[in-house]
């Protein structure tokens, strides 16, 4: 079966929980992980440090996260894991392919990322419409830039 799009590597791991200066004491003071900048959204009940675990364009971002209303939906930090994002050197290629062959994905679409980036979530669920989801996990894809493409691209 022949794809019209690549996944590249690893771009994120997001980890959520009540209170991120408890995810920093480890990620940021133990482990060394800088923090890059911070992302806050109402409509995704979120306020997380997008920190960098390497350097250019094969660093893995690790966004540490909590929510802005512990009662609110997204609930940011009821699984710790929240979600992984891959890189993908065509998004609106890979997104039509997988919809075709039944991937389910998240509400909203392809739009900007908090690290800036074009961006898609697939379902942790699959339905009777579409068969295909995360089986429990969130997956991000995410738009790979130039540079993340010829890093992660084999010669």
């Amino acid at each position: 079966m022949t794809k019209p799009f690549k996944i590249l590597g690893i771009q994120q791991i997001a980890i959520g929980g009540p209170d991120k200066t408890r995810l920093q004491k480890l990620w940021v003071d133990i482990f060394g992980l800088s923090i890059k900048s911070t992302f806050v959204s109402e409509r995704e009940n979120v306020d997380e440090d997008i920190c960098a675990l390497g350097s250019g364009p094969t660093a893995v971002e690790v966004d540490l996260m909590q929510p802005l209303d512990i009662e609110k939906k997204p609930a940011v930090h009821a699984t710790p894991l929240n979600h992984v994002g891959l890189w993908v050197d065509d998004l609106p290629k890979a997104v039509e392919w997988m919809g075709a062959n039944g991937v389910r994905f998240a509400p909203g679409g392809i739009r900007k990322g908090a690290a800036g980036y074009d961006i898609t979530f697939i379902h942790p669920k699959s339905n009777d419409e579409f068969p295909i989801g995360g089986e429990g996990v969130l997956i991000e894809l995410v738009q790979a830039p130039p540079e993340v493409v010829s890093a992660l691209t084999p010669s």
